[in-house]
């Protein structure tokens, strides 16, 4: 095995797709603080840094999986550091398997500083990062991702963060959950062929090119259509309207999109990574404009 530098071992975890981890924890935060709860500092950050390893190593977890399973080859896009044999199968193993330990001892700690709801909720994370392989490659992988990133961020960080689950927080993360799922079935969309080939299934195989065309489009623009129902419901401040700033980079992923049927998979090569900027952008100022509303009243 060769010698790997930190960087190296950095680019294993797929640093790019961390918004999908970090969103969801500081969306939920940011909504409790508007929602005027007393919030644990100190805990939200223990929680943020432990999703952040749980993602790490469920990427590791899965790229070592695709790589054995033949779902990632020489001629596929996306990771390439098993396929270019810059690690071994079994470093990338290892690598995944350390990071959730990490995590778990992380969790583990807030379990005994909380109580033992949050324990449900890793338990629920660490059968979602190491059965995700499982179930993506039978088309479940879109709905475990929403759940991930998501359901168990919301209601572990508001039990966290506060003592007790608010489960209205989870209408703030669906907005920020479904351009997670985006992130994932853009991905999708563009192995298609490869997938196929490994004898996998997932959402874009089953739905084919157009709907999955139509679908991507749904998960990036539906977002900005609940921020907006949701301020007319009050469960959002107006300032959420902050969000829609970020709508012509929705638009400019969508019309990327379209231009498959036309142009063929290599349009979509890094729209996965454009997605993650997405996410990335909307979820800092949709979370900040729930601070601004709680600062000005």
């Amino acid at each position: 095995m060769r010698k790997h530098a930190l960087k190296d071992w950095l680019i294993a975890t797929r640093p790019w797709s961390f918004p999908a981890s970090v969103m969801p924890v500081l969306t939920t935060i940011s909504y409790l603080y508007w929602m005027n709860r007393e919030i644990n500092v100190g805990y939200g950050v223990c929680a943020l840094i432990g999703m952040v390893l749980f993602q790490a190593g469920g990427n590791a977890w899965s790229d070592y999986y695709d790589y054995k399973k033949g779902v990632d080859a020489e001629d596929t896009f996306g990771s390439k550091i098993l396929t270019d044999e810059l690690f071994a199968p079994v470093e990338v193993r290892n690598l995944g398997l350390v990071l959730l330990v990490v995590a778990i001892i992380i969790g583990t700690w807030l379990v005994s500083r909380t109580g033992l709801a949050l324990l449900w909720v890793g338990i629920c994370g660490v059968i979602c990062a190491l059965c995700y392989p499982f179930f993506k490659y039978r088309a479940w992988g879109d709905f475990l991702i929403f759940i991930a990133y998501a359901v168990l961020p919301a209601i572990g960080t508001s039990y966290v963060t506060t003592g007790t689950i608010h489960w209205d927080a989870l209408w703030t993360v669906v907005p920020v959950g479904l351009i997670t799922v985006a992130i994932l079935h853009v991905n999708n969309i563009r192995d298609v062929s490869t997938d196929a080939r490994a004898g996998i299934s997932t959402v874009a195989m089953k739905v084919g090119v157009k709907y999955s065309i139509v679908l991507y489009t749904a998960e990036l623009l539906l977002p900005f259509v609940w921020i907006g129902v949701c301020i007319m419901w009050r469960d959002y401040p107006v300032w959420s309207l902050l969000g829609g700033l970020v709508l012509p980079l929705s638009v400019n992923n969508v019309r990327t999109v379209c231009q498959l049927p036309r142009k063929g998979y290599k349009v979509v090569v890094n729209l996965d990574e454009r997605t993650a900027q997405l996410q990335l952008w909307f979820s800092l100022i949709f979370s900040l404009s729930f601070i601004i509303s709680r600062i000005v009243g």
